[in-house]
């Protein structure tokens, strides 16, 4: 049989375009365009071809057989049911390993459609390869995904036990507080607010600043026994719809709490209310106006011999808080 002589400056082309084309091909495409370059050559294009592209030429021959059949559009690389198969199909015994060890860590509710572990992926790996099932943490982290498993932080959802006469004790303190206000008494709700060291330190928020000229601060807060703190105690009235703060540099003692009340109707409360011999506080039931602090209440009935008013203080259920204190108290929060 005679040889076919492809032109040299034919096979320059062809090798200068195999360079540049086929590395963004994939497998099927890369073997279709081989294909079409040895058909257009004809007799003895496929052993060209295939000598320049570097492949065999049954490959090549197969895409000429597929391009003559009319083969469809896969729009795939690989037939269905190609390629490397995965983990738990290649051990069929991986998927039930990593529940067994999953089942002793699961935190929340089985039935949830999500679900999550307190085992790293890592330590998961080590374990189910202790276990003769080798795998990585990235497919055991694909394996949680099939099976439900999310990451997914800690949420306090779960009630605590309820009280059957919780809203009776609500509907009380709100009929209280609305007797108070009808009669123009002064009403105040009470509560100790988040702590804050006093110095260089890292504050929420922003202000207008020159571009590129941030207020700096260091990048770790370290306190020490000496650094002062912050601690503002919150009065809130609801008659009258304003707030007072006392800022105390101390402990957050019962102490500290009449004294913001003391300071509030010294310097407020007997401004706006003249005359108001009768005083309401609603506080929560813990910190340092607590229900059960002795010194609470011993400091507060020296507050009110002090002023010569008549304190009633009413605490909110423990485990409870008002969240939104409006003038008719119409919403405490659970």
């Amino acid at each position: 049989m005679a040889v076919v002589a492809i032109p040299d400056d034919v096979l320059a082309v062809l090798d200068r375009k195999f360079a540049a084309v086929l590395p963004h091909l994939d497998e099927r495409r890369r073997r279709l365009y081989l294909a079409s370059e040895a058909d257009a050559l004809g007799h003895g294009g496929i052993a060209a071809v295939a000598r320049l592209a570097e492949v065999s030429e049954s490959t090549i021959a197969r895409g000429c057989d597929e391009l003559a059949s009319g083969a469809p559009v896969l729009g795939r690389v690989r037939r269905p049911g190609g390629g490397r198969r995965s983990a738990a199909e290649r051990d069929p015994g991986l998927v039930p390993a990593l529940e067994a060890l999953i089942e002793p860590r699961e935190v929340g509710d089985p039935v949830s459609p999500l679900r999550w572990t307190t085992a790293s992926l890592r330590d998961l790996a080590r374990e189910l390869a202790a276990a003769d099932h080798p795998v990585s943490a990235p497919v055991v982290g694909k394996l949680l995904h099939s099976m439900g498993f999310s990451l997914q932080g800690m949420a306090k959802t779960r009630a605590g036990s309820q009280v059957p006469d919780r809203d009776a004790q609500f509907r009380n303190i709100n009929a209280t507080v609305e007797r108070f206000l009808a009669q123009r008494l002064p009403v105040v709700s009470v509560d100790a607010k988040k702590k804050e060291p006093i110095g260089d330190f890292a504050r929420a928020g922003r202000t207008y600043r020159p571009k590129g000229a941030p207020i700096t601060a260091p990048d770790h807060d370290f306190t020490d026994p000496d650094t002062p703190i912050a601690i503002p105690y919150g009065v809130y009235d609801l008659g009258r719809d304003t707030g007072w703060v006392n800022v105390g540099t101390d402990r957050n003692t019962a102490a500290f709490a009449v004294e913001s009340l003391r300071r509030w109707w010294n310097e407020q409360g007997h401004l706006d209310y003249p005359g108001a011999t009768r005083l309401l506080i609603t506080a929560d039931s813990g910190g340092a106006n607590s229900a059960d602090s002795h010194l609470f209440k011993k400091d507060l009935a020296s507050f009110a011999d002090e002023c010569a008013l008549s304190v009633t203080v009413m605490h909110f259920p423990p485990g409870t808080q008002c969240r939104c204190l409006t003038t008719e108290l119409s919403s405490p929060a659970v």
